[in-house]
């Protein structure tokens, strides 16, 4: 009896659907700039090649020397600081670490969200067996908390205002899984009639506080969600 041969069959590499939309500038000095990442743009370059295209990589064509302090899922839009020289990278980075950066969001979720405000405290962690996604882990995750308040209701939808403290890889996305409210239009966590609820992740970066590293005055920013409590991408494209 023979053995069939083996045949190795390379797999097309993955590429990422680029967003073409603008990426706006709310604020720009020579320290750092504010700005509103689109929707299907990844923050920093992708591993292979074909997936450079990113925030970073477009804003360095009109800015040499930017970098990340701090990133956005490919699906999540909404406001990034992005730092102009290696001395405001670290100073931000600082406040990065020490929880001095303020981060707002909004999301919609499925289903009515029964109190009005709460915490969600559950230890997040990679799933090695089926990444990218994260996993609730008692025994290994790392501490992970978010904030959360009700801003509106539908019959079977909620706007909510998310404050994460921690800032671990899907904290929203999946604290509010395991709050029994997905996300609508999230792919890696929703349920099916969630996902197909709408068109996109609905979850936004919609307000960014800090320090500014070189005049320690207070710059706060803010960016309208695209999406209302509907669903319906009616604000602006995002």
């Amino acid at each position: 009896m023979t053995s069939s041969p083996e045949i190795d069959v390379e797999l097309p590499p993955y590429l990422v659907p680029h967003s073409q939309d603008y990426i706006r500038i709310l604020y720009a000095d020579d320290s750092l700039l504010i700005v509103d990442k689109p929707h299907l743009l990844l923050s920093v370059p992708g591993r292979h090649p074909l997936n450079r295209d990113c925030l970073l990589s477009r804003l360095e064509q009109r800015f040499p020397g930017v970098a990340a302090a701090h990133r956005l899922d490919l699906d999540t839009s909404g406001l990034l600081v992005v730092p102009r020289d290696k001395s405001t990278l670290v100073a931000l980075n600082k406040q990065f670490q020490d929880r001095a950066v303020l981060k707002t969001y909004r999301a919609l979720v499925y289903g009515q969200v029964k109190d009005d405000e709460g915490q969600i405290d559950l230890p997040i962690i990679g799933d090695w067996h089926n990444r990218p996604r994260q996993k609730i882990c008692t025994k290994t995750g790392k501490p992970s908390l978010t904030h959360y308040r009700v801003l509106d209701r539908q019959s079977n939808s909620s706007l909510l205002e998310l404050k994460p403290v921690t800032g671990r890889s899907h904290q929203l996305r999946i604290h509010l899984m395991a709050l029994g409210h997905p996300i609508m239009g999230c792919d890696l966590y929703a349920h099916q009639e969630a996902l197909s609820a709408a068109p996109r992740l609905l979850l936004h970066a919609n307000q960014l506080t800090f320090k500014h590293p070189l005049t320690q005055g207070l710059l706060r920013a803010y960016s309208p969600a695209p999406f209302d409590i509907k669903g319906l991408l009616a604000l602006r494209p995002g």
